[in-house]
């Protein structure tokens, strides 16, 4: 039931992503709502970039200058719900400066870039990858 749970909230994330870049923001809440009661219902902790992409009081889902200001201030990612105004601060924090291959953030990374239904890489996609890498010289 957990895994289940997982991947329908995994969908709805993605739907709410989909709707939010059609224009249909009512939608996208409804969506992220619906997640939550679904990661509450089956005690589904959501993954740390859902976690970072709607608001905790309203359940708004968050589009850059739509639904969300975000301002840096004192070292800290200030970001301000537009719709109920609460305030959400996280810690800028530097990369640690190990190595890593480009590309990969480790097994359970989601990559914005792909969306948010993007899961980890495939083992040819890292192949690929540490090939690039011993190319360069």
């Amino acid at each position: 039931m957990v895994r289940i749970a997982r991947d329908r909230v995994s969908d709805l994330f993605g739907l709410a992503e989909k709707e939010a870049s059609n224009g249909h923001c009512e939608l996208a809440d409804r969506y992220v709502a619906l997640a939550r009661r679904i990661g509450m219902r089956y005690n589904v902790r959501l993954l740390t970039e859902y976690r970072e992409l709607y608001c905790r009081g309203c359940s708004t889902f968050w589009v850059e200058g739509r639904t969300v200001r975000t301002r840096i201030r004192g070292g800290r990612r200030v970001r301000t719900c537009l719709h109920c105004g609460r305030e959400r601060r996280t810690i800028l924090r530097p990369h640690s400066s190990a190595p890593a291959a480009p590309g990969w953030e480790g097994p359970n990374a989601v990559h914005r870039e792909d969306g948010v239904l993007a899961g980890p890489p495939s083992d040819e996609e890292i192949e690929d990858l540490s090939e690039e890498e011993t190319e360069e010289p």
